[in-house]
């Protein structure tokens, strides 16, 4: 997926429910929360993404701890899916 792509589904979905399972090219599917951080902006123009996987979500809200997420490329997605 590009960049403008996955911007326009974290634009329309992110506000009510952060979470979304994200489908990979070579990869198993998981759920993570995309978070917004200092370079944010520089990183998304590179179509690289920071995401928390469920399994650390609940650590991150509670200490909003950066070096939870990995960061992931955007042309390895294959399909993005809003988690309700």
């Amino acid at each position: 997926m590009t960049n403008e792509q996955i911007t326009d589904i974290l634009q329309k979905k992110q506000a009510a429910n952060p979470l979304f399972e994200i489908r990979f090219k070579t990869r198993n599917p998981i759920v993570g929360l995309f978070i917004k951080t200092s370079d944010f902006q520089e990183l998304s123009r590179k179509n690289l993404w920071r995401i928390v996987s469920e399994t650390h979500i609940e650590e991150y809200k509670n200490n909003h701890n950066e070096s939870l997420a990995r960061i992931f490329n955007g042309s390895e997605f294959t399909r993005l899916e809003h988690k309700p």
